[in-house]
Protein backbone atom coordinates (compact mmCIF):
# COMPACT_ATOMS: atom_id res chain seq x y z
CA UNK A 1 0.00 0.00 0.00
CA UNK A 2 2.58 2.16 1.02
CA UNK A 3 4.42 2.32 -2.69
CA UNK A 4 1.63 3.65 -3.84
CA UNK A 5 0.00 6.01 -1.15
CA UNK A 6 0.63 10.11 -2.09
CA UNK A 7 2.74 10.49 1.00
CA UNK A 8 5.21 7.33 0.30
CA UNK A 9 6.14 8.56 -2.74
CA UNK A 10 6.96 11.84 -1.91
CA UNK A 11 9.01 10.61 0.88
CA UNK A 12 10.81 7.40 -1.49
CA UNK A 13 11.58 9.93 -3.67
CA UNK A 14 13.09 12.36 -1.82
CA UNK A 15 10.63 15.23 -3.13
CA UNK A 16 9.26 15.19 0.46
CA UNK A 17 12.00 15.62 3.53
CA UNK A 18 10.28 15.27 6.71
CA UNK A 19 12.47 17.00 10.28
CA UNK A 20 12.96 15.45 13.18
CA UNK A 21 10.43 15.81 15.53
CA UNK A 22 7.08 15.00 16.17
CA UNK A 23 4.44 14.09 14.03
CA UNK A 24 0.45 14.60 13.87
CA UNK A 25 -1.68 13.42 11.34
CA UNK A 26 -5.22 15.17 11.46
CA UNK A 27 -8.38 13.76 10.73
CA UNK A 28 -7.17 10.01 9.09
CA UNK A 29 -9.48 7.89 7.98
CA UNK A 30 -9.29 4.16 8.96
CA UNK A 31 -7.02 3.12 5.81
CA UNK A 32 -5.24 6.07 5.43
CA UNK A 33 -1.21 5.16 4.72
CA UNK A 34 0.96 5.62 7.92
CA UNK A 35 3.77 3.15 6.40
CA UNK A 36 6.09 6.33 5.17
CA UNK A 37 6.28 7.02 8.92
CA UNK A 38 7.62 3.95 10.56
CA UNK A 39 9.76 4.37 12.90
CA UNK A 40 8.69 8.35 13.97
CA UNK A 41 6.84 9.80 16.57
CA UNK A 42 3.31 9.62 15.52
CA UNK A 43 -0.34 10.87 17.05
CA UNK A 44 -3.42 10.76 15.34
CA UNK A 45 -5.76 14.25 15.67
CA UNK A 46 -9.38 12.65 15.17
CA UNK A 47 -12.70 13.80 16.43
CA UNK A 48 -14.59 11.11 14.75
CA UNK A 49 -15.03 8.12 16.71
CA UNK A 50 -14.53 5.40 14.63
CA UNK A 51 -11.46 6.01 12.87
CA UNK A 52 -10.40 7.34 16.25
CA UNK A 53 -10.87 3.58 17.99
CA UNK A 54 -9.49 2.18 15.08
CA UNK A 55 -6.32 4.45 15.40
CA UNK A 56 -5.90 3.93 19.42
CA UNK A 57 -6.02 -0.08 18.58
CA UNK A 58 -3.52 0.11 16.21
CA UNK A 59 -1.55 1.51 19.18
CA UNK A 60 -1.01 5.14 18.01
CA UNK A 61 -1.63 7.30 20.44
CA UNK A 62 -4.98 9.57 19.63
CA UNK A 63 -5.76 13.27 20.61
CA UNK A 64 -8.90 15.51 19.82
CA UNK A 65 -7.13 18.55 19.78
CA UNK A 66 -3.10 19.28 17.34
CA UNK A 67 -0.03 19.54 19.89
CA UNK A 68 2.67 21.30 18.85
CA UNK A 69 4.78 18.88 16.54
CA UNK A 70 7.38 19.12 13.91
CA UNK A 71 4.78 18.35 10.86
CA UNK A 72 1.06 18.06 10.68
CA UNK A 73 -0.22 16.33 8.08
CA UNK A 74 -3.71 17.17 7.02
CA UNK A 75 -6.13 14.91 5.20
CA UNK A 76 -8.52 16.47 3.66
CA UNK A 77 -12.13 16.09 4.89
CA UNK A 78 -15.19 17.07 2.69
CA UNK A 79 -16.34 20.34 4.35
CA UNK A 80 -14.39 23.31 2.82
CA UNK A 81 -14.91 25.32 5.87
CA UNK A 82 -13.41 22.31 8.01
CA UNK A 83 -10.34 21.54 5.45
CA UNK A 84 -9.24 25.44 5.85
CA UNK A 85 -9.73 25.65 9.34
CA UNK A 86 -7.21 22.58 10.10
CA UNK A 87 -4.71 24.04 7.51
CA UNK A 88 -4.40 27.14 9.76
CA UNK A 89 -4.42 25.07 13.07
CA UNK A 90 -1.49 23.24 11.39
CA UNK A 91 0.50 26.35 10.58
CA UNK A 92 -0.43 27.31 14.36
CA UNK A 93 1.32 24.14 15.58
CA UNK A 94 3.71 22.91 13.23
CA UNK A 95 6.53 23.66 11.36
CA UNK A 96 5.67 22.28 8.44
CA UNK A 97 2.09 21.57 7.11
CA UNK A 98 1.78 18.72 4.30
CA UNK A 99 -1.78 18.71 2.95
CA UNK A 100 -3.05 15.45 1.37
CA UNK A 101 -6.30 14.49 0.06
CA UNK A 102 -8.86 13.35 -3.05
CA UNK A 103 -10.28 15.51 -5.79
CA UNK A 104 -14.15 14.99 -5.25
CA UNK A 105 -12.94 16.42 -1.52
CA UNK A 106 -12.02 19.60 -2.75
CA UNK A 107 -7.92 19.07 -2.53
CA UNK A 108 -7.57 20.56 -5.64
CA UNK A 109 -9.66 23.96 -4.75
CA UNK A 110 -7.47 23.88 -2.29
CA UNK A 111 -4.30 23.67 -3.69
CA UNK A 112 -5.17 26.75 -5.84
CA UNK A 113 -6.00 28.72 -2.60
CA UNK A 114 -2.95 28.08 -1.19
CA UNK A 115 -0.76 28.80 -4.17
CA UNK A 116 -2.76 31.92 -5.01
CA UNK A 117 -1.34 33.15 -1.11
CA UNK A 118 2.11 31.80 -1.45
CA UNK A 119 3.00 31.25 -4.87
CA UNK A 120 4.29 28.06 -6.50
CA UNK A 121 4.09 25.09 -4.28
CA UNK A 122 5.64 21.64 -4.47
CA UNK A 123 2.99 18.70 -5.04
CA UNK A 124 2.14 15.21 -6.13
CA UNK A 125 -0.64 14.37 -8.31
CA UNK A 126 -1.88 11.13 -8.24
CA UNK A 127 -4.35 8.27 -7.64
CA UNK A 128 -7.36 11.27 -8.30
CA UNK A 129 -5.55 13.31 -5.16
CA UNK A 130 -2.84 15.60 -4.44
CA UNK A 131 -0.35 16.21 -1.71
CA UNK A 132 1.22 19.42 -1.17
CA UNK A 133 3.29 21.11 1.43
CA UNK A 134 4.74 24.25 2.67
CA UNK A 135 6.55 25.74 5.61
CA UNK A 136 4.41 27.14 8.34
CA UNK A 137 2.39 30.21 7.62
CA UNK A 138 0.64 33.11 9.26
CA UNK A 139 -0.97 33.76 5.62
CA UNK A 140 -3.99 31.35 6.75
CA UNK A 141 -5.18 33.06 9.83
CA UNK A 142 -8.19 34.24 8.73
CA UNK A 143 -8.59 30.39 8.08
CA UNK A 144 -9.37 29.46 11.42
CA UNK A 145 -12.32 28.30 13.03
CA UNK A 146 -14.15 30.25 15.56
CA UNK A 147 -15.95 28.93 18.53
CA UNK A 148 -19.23 27.11 17.37
CA UNK A 149 -21.51 30.05 16.59
CA UNK A 150 -25.25 30.63 16.76
CA UNK A 151 -27.14 30.29 13.68
CA UNK A 152 -30.53 31.52 12.36
CA UNK A 153 -32.34 28.54 13.04
CA UNK A 154 -31.21 29.01 16.60
CA UNK A 155 -28.54 26.11 17.52
CA UNK A 156 -24.73 26.39 17.83
CA UNK A 157 -23.17 24.65 15.10
CA UNK A 158 -19.60 24.59 13.38
CA UNK A 159 -17.85 23.69 10.02
CA UNK A 160 -17.72 19.96 10.01
CA UNK A 161 -20.87 18.72 11.45
CA UNK A 162 -23.73 17.18 9.84
CA UNK A 163 -26.70 20.12 8.60
CA UNK A 164 -24.53 23.05 9.54
CA UNK A 165 -26.65 25.71 7.90
CA UNK A 166 -30.02 24.85 9.23
CA UNK A 167 -32.44 21.81 10.46
CA UNK A 168 -32.07 19.13 8.24
CA UNK A 169 -35.71 18.47 6.00
CA UNK A 170 -35.51 14.69 7.05
CA UNK A 171 -34.87 15.49 10.81
CA UNK A 172 -37.77 17.69 10.87
CA UNK A 173 -39.99 15.39 9.34
CA UNK A 174 -39.21 12.85 12.10
CA UNK A 175 -40.02 15.02 14.41
CA UNK A 176 -43.38 16.30 13.00
CA UNK A 177 -44.35 12.29 13.61
CA UNK A 178 -43.32 12.17 16.96
CA UNK A 179 -46.22 11.26 19.59
CA UNK A 180 -46.95 13.90 22.31
CA UNK A 181 -45.98 11.37 24.78
CA UNK A 182 -42.51 9.36 24.34
CA UNK A 183 -41.04 6.33 26.61
CA UNK A 184 -39.31 7.01 29.84
CA UNK A 185 -35.33 6.03 28.63
CA UNK A 186 -34.30 7.48 25.70
CA UNK A 187 -31.56 7.88 23.13
CA UNK A 188 -30.83 9.29 19.64
CA UNK A 189 -28.15 7.77 17.86
CA UNK A 190 -26.01 9.57 15.47
CA UNK A 191 -27.15 13.07 17.93
CA UNK A 192 -25.61 15.72 15.92
CA UNK A 193 -25.56 18.87 17.57
CA UNK A 194 -28.77 17.70 19.22
CA UNK A 195 -32.20 18.54 17.30
CA UNK A 196 -34.09 15.11 17.35
CA UNK A 197 -32.65 15.00 21.10
CA UNK A 198 -34.37 18.62 21.77
CA UNK A 199 -37.58 17.26 20.66
CA UNK A 200 -37.94 14.57 22.55
CA UNK A 201 -37.20 15.97 25.59
CA UNK A 202 -40.27 18.69 24.89
CA UNK A 203 -42.51 14.86 25.05
CA UNK A 204 -44.56 13.99 28.09
CA UNK A 205 -42.73 10.98 29.67
CA UNK A 206 -39.34 11.34 28.92
CA UNK A 207 -37.16 11.28 31.94
CA UNK A 208 -33.82 10.84 30.13
CA UNK A 209 -31.87 11.10 26.25
CA UNK A 210 -28.66 9.68 25.56
CA UNK A 211 -27.26 11.40 22.62
CA UNK A 212 -25.30 9.00 20.45
CA UNK A 213 -22.91 10.69 18.57
CA UNK A 214 -19.50 9.72 16.19
CA UNK A 215 -18.19 13.57 15.76
CA UNK A 216 -16.82 15.09 18.83
CA UNK A 217 -17.49 18.72 16.84
CA UNK A 218 -21.24 17.72 16.84
CA UNK A 219 -21.01 16.58 20.54
CA UNK A 220 -19.53 20.16 21.68
CA UNK A 221 -22.43 21.79 19.60
CA UNK A 222 -25.29 19.63 21.46
CA UNK A 223 -23.74 20.36 25.09
CA UNK A 224 -24.51 24.11 24.15
CA UNK A 225 -28.09 23.51 22.25
CA UNK A 226 -29.30 21.74 25.36
CA UNK A 227 -28.82 22.41 29.04
CA UNK A 228 -31.46 19.85 30.07
CA UNK A 229 -30.21 17.74 33.01
CA UNK A 230 -32.44 14.71 31.72
CA UNK A 231 -29.64 15.07 28.49
CA UNK A 232 -26.20 12.68 28.46
CA UNK A 233 -23.64 13.07 25.88
CA UNK A 234 -21.51 9.89 24.38
CA UNK A 235 -18.72 10.30 21.96
CA UNK A 236 -19.42 7.26 20.19
CA UNK A 237 -19.97 4.96 17.42
CA UNK A 238 -23.87 4.50 17.29
CA UNK A 239 -23.31 0.89 15.39
CA UNK A 240 -21.42 -0.33 18.15
CA UNK A 241 -22.66 1.21 21.09
CA UNK A 242 -23.95 -1.09 24.12
CA UNK A 243 -25.83 0.60 26.97
CA UNK A 244 -25.42 -0.68 30.38
CA UNK A 245 -29.41 -0.37 30.73
CA UNK A 246 -31.31 -1.34 27.75
CA UNK A 247 -33.49 1.83 26.21
CA UNK A 248 -37.15 2.11 25.86
CA UNK A 249 -37.19 4.04 23.07
CA UNK A 250 -34.89 5.48 19.89
CA UNK A 251 -35.12 8.10 17.77
CA UNK A 252 -32.45 8.07 14.91
CA UNK A 253 -31.92 9.93 11.52
CA UNK A 254 -28.23 7.96 10.63
CA UNK A 255 -25.95 8.69 7.92
CA UNK A 256 -25.67 6.89 4.99
CA UNK A 257 -22.78 7.98 3.13
CA UNK A 258 -19.27 7.43 3.43
CA UNK A 259 -17.13 10.71 2.45
CA UNK A 260 -18.75 11.42 -1.02
CA UNK A 261 -20.10 7.62 -1.76
CA UNK A 262 -23.71 7.00 -1.13
CA UNK A 263 -23.89 3.39 1.62
CA UNK A 264 -27.11 2.23 2.94
CA UNK A 265 -25.14 0.03 5.09
CA UNK A 266 -24.46 2.53 7.70
CA UNK A 267 -28.17 2.86 7.89
CA UNK A 268 -29.10 -0.94 8.25
CA UNK A 269 -25.82 -1.01 11.23
CA UNK A 270 -28.05 1.86 12.91
CA UNK A 271 -31.00 -0.37 12.72
CA UNK A 272 -29.29 -3.05 13.95
CA UNK A 273 -27.75 -1.56 16.71
CA UNK A 274 -30.64 -0.06 17.99
CA UNK A 275 -32.20 -3.25 18.15
CA UNK A 276 -29.98 -4.94 20.34
CA UNK A 277 -29.80 -1.01 22.65
CA UNK A 278 -33.72 -1.55 22.75
CA UNK A 279 -35.90 -3.49 25.37
CA UNK A 280 -38.18 -6.30 24.52
CA UNK A 281 -41.07 -3.76 24.11
CA UNK A 282 -38.60 -0.96 22.85
CA UNK A 283 -39.59 1.13 20.22
CA UNK A 284 -37.87 3.32 17.19
CA UNK A 285 -38.66 6.12 15.42
CA UNK A 286 -36.37 6.65 12.36
CA UNK A 287 -36.64 8.72 8.99
CA UNK A 288 -34.34 7.70 6.05
CA UNK A 289 -34.80 9.04 2.24
CA UNK A 290 -37.75 7.46 0.46
CA UNK A 291 -35.35 6.12 -2.30
CA UNK A 292 -33.60 4.12 0.83
CA UNK A 293 -33.94 0.41 0.97
CA UNK A 294 -34.20 -0.31 4.61
CA UNK A 295 -37.48 -2.03 5.24
CA UNK A 296 -36.08 -5.53 4.59
CA UNK A 297 -33.60 -4.66 7.54
CA UNK A 298 -36.12 -2.91 9.85
CA UNK A 299 -38.67 -6.28 9.25
CA UNK A 300 -35.87 -8.28 10.11
CA UNK A 301 -34.97 -6.55 13.37
CA UNK A 302 -38.67 -5.67 14.47
CA UNK A 303 -41.49 -7.52 14.47
CA UNK A 304 -43.91 -4.28 14.10
CA UNK A 305 -42.57 -1.94 11.36
CA UNK A 306 -45.02 0.71 10.37
CA UNK A 307 -44.53 4.07 8.33
CA UNK A 308 -45.91 7.07 10.34
CA UNK A 309 -44.47 10.15 7.74
CA UNK A 310 -45.62 11.46 5.03
CA UNK A 311 -43.10 13.57 2.83
CA UNK A 312 -42.55 13.07 -0.63
CA UNK A 313 -38.34 13.33 0.11
CA UNK A 314 -38.19 10.95 3.12
CA UNK A 315 -40.14 8.42 4.88
CA UNK A 316 -40.70 7.88 8.84
CA UNK A 317 -40.69 4.98 10.35
CA UNK A 318 -42.33 3.33 13.82
CA UNK A 319 -41.14 0.24 14.83
CA UNK A 320 -41.91 -2.08 18.07
CA UNK A 321 -40.60 -5.00 19.33
CA UNK A 322 -37.04 -5.97 18.49
CA UNK A 323 -36.25 -9.56 17.40
CA UNK A 324 -34.32 -11.64 19.81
Amino acid sequence: MSALSRLATAVDTDALTLPAGPVAVVRPGATYDMDPLAGLPVTVVQTYAPDAIRWADAGLPVVRVLPPVAVAIVVVPRAKALARAMIADACAHAALVVVDGQRTDGVDALFKECRARLGDLPSIPKDHGRLFWFAATDAFADWAAPPPQLGDHGYFTTPGVFSEDGIDRGSAALVAALPAKMPGRMADFGAGWGYLAGAVLARDGVQSVDLIEAEALAIDCARLNLSDPRATFHWADATTHAPAVPYQGIVMNPPFHAGRIADPALGRAFITAAARALTPQGQLWMVANRHLPYETTLRAAFKVVTEVGHDPAFKVFHATRPQR
